[in-house]
């Protein structure tokens, strides 16, 4: 009989745990979600930026920005593509650019991954042969 008293307070603190994480996700979603001075949300912003620039992008580019995101896991790979997009859809604009080139895509690749990730962003680029010292400046940021 303690055992089975055991198993539910376990399984109540698991579920407990679990709901706990779901709930700080959820909240972050719903925090990006709400709208700024301007009347836009972050979100909303990432949207507006890809869809402006969706038409610059190539096969190469859009082949690179697949592959710096495969080591991001599965379960959170479409958030961060969308996210990395929706910043260098953002350079992409401020340069007034007429093409995605990988340069921009890299650039949004750095800016848009936080600086907890930057050793393994520093180790992807690597990989892909690309001198992430040329773009120092976008580790600050």
């Amino acid at each position: 009989m303690a055992w089975f008293m055991n198993g539910i307070l376990l399984w109540g603190f698991i579920m407990i745990t679990l709901m706990a994480i779901g709930g700080f996700f959820m909240f972050r979603k719903f925090l990006k979600k709400l709208p700024k001075e301007d009347g836009k949300s972050m979100m909303d912003w990432e949207d507006e930026y890809i869809d402006q620039t969706r038409h610059l992008w190539t096969d190469e580019t859009l082949d690179l920005l697949n592959a710096l995101v495969m080591p991001v896991p599965a379960a959170f790979r479409d958030v961060a593509r969308r996210k990395i997009a929706g910043r260098i859809g953002q350079f992409a604009l401020e340069e007034r650019a007429t093409e995605m080139t990988s340069e921009l895509v890299v650039k949004g690749y750095i800016s848009a991954t936080p600086k907890r990730d930057h050793k393994f962003l520093k180790k992807a680029l690597r990989e892909h042969a690309i001198d992430w010292r040329e773009y120092e400046l976008y580790f600050q940021n």
